[in-house]
């Protein structure tokens, strides 16, 4: 009885995320054409919706399991106001204000989570938002990330004998967001919308939960260390051009796309300003290069940024 009664929820979690998707898809379009909806509708391939991931959102927080369901609401609200903000400036705190929302929300469920009693495995599950968030540079990768990791999560449950978390069967929280990226997933593959902060911080927060219960902190840690070669893997090709571009770095190594995974973007950069200043630090050792401390060490606020390009080599182009 109690099985079939969760096949019949995540099968109405599909219909819910696939029909949510399409009907906001067409609501967010029509309003963003018309010029209502500024950062959600950003001038992308002629313009795309952006925030579906608000579906995902809304359904994991009703469908989650009891007391986690709190710690994706805190994750969405914030990320939703990063998405509205987008990168307008805070100018007295000399950040965007989408990256204080961020984190915000960030801190919020690390607090939540250790007064629910799950300790470190708070800030872990919080910080998988940064994960997520970088993975979520082109169109259907954080969608097949999320899908991979919900497939592997499912399989070393029923491997190792995962406990019920209450009443219900420990692989239903993998389940459940598999079923809800399935239904969201085929138009952010096709390039049509994209799921925005609150649809990547979202999928973040729910494999956090997911993996944490698998078997605790150490299944939790082993696993955030998985998704993020994961998502290094996916984003290597593009994350090659950025190191190119941006960074100078033209003969990266996988070292630098984990690392890049795990400490890039915004909130990465104002830490790296806070901690490093405007100095910037060379790495020569090969050991510490292998593990991507080149990267680690960038500090774009630096004023003179070290570049390693080496001399003989031209930086890549896209297509070749």
């Amino acid at each position: 009885m109690m099985y079939s009664s969760v096949i019949i929820a995540l099968i109405v979690v599909f219909l819910m995320s696939a029909f949510g998707t399409v009907v906001l898809n067409l609501i967010f379009s029509f309003l963003g054409k018309r010029g209502y909806l500024g950062n959600l509708y950003p001038n992308v391939r002629g313009g795309i919706p952006r925030a579906v991931g608000l579906v995902p959102f809304i359904i994991l927080s009703f469908y989650m399991l009891p007391k986690f369901n709190n710690l994706v609401l805190i994750i969405g609200v914030f990320a939703f106001i990063d998405d509205i903000m987008g990168r307008r400036k805070c100018v007295p705190l000399g950040i965007e204000w989408g990256q204080l929302s961020r984190g915000i929300g960030i801190v919020l469920v690390m607090i939540v989570g250790i007064l629910e009693g799950l300790g470190f495995s708070a800030i872990l599950i919080a910080f998988l938002v940064q994960p997520l968030n970088i993975s979520d540079m082109q169109p259907g990768s954080t969608c097949i990330v999320t899908i991979i990791m919900s497939v592997l999560t499912i399989l070393v449950m029923l491997l190792i004998g995962s406990q019920p978390y209450g009443e219900l069967i420990a692989i239903y929280t993998p389940l459940l967001i598999l079923s809800v990226c399935l239904g969201y997933c085929p138009l952010d593959f096709a390039g049509k919308i994209m799921m925005g902060e609150v649809g990547n911080h979202t999928f973040g927060v729910a494999l956090g939960i997911a993996f944490y219960l698998i078997g605790g902190f150490w299944w939790l840690l082993l696993f955030t260390i998985i998704i993020t070669a994961l998502i290094a893997f996916v984003r290597r090709n593009t994350l090659r051009i950025f190191f190119s571009q941006r960074l100078g770095l033209v003969n990266p190594v996988f070292g630098d796309y984990f690392m890049d995974v795990l400490t890039g973007g915004g909130l990465g950069d104002l830490l790296r300003k806070i901690i490093l200043g405007d100095k910037q630090y060379s790495v020569e050792n090969p050991w510490l290069i292998i593990l991507g401390f080149r990267r680690l060490l960038y500090n774009p606020h630096a004023r003179q940024s070290g570049r390693y390009v080496p001399r003989n080599k031209q930086p890549p182009r896209l297509g070749r």
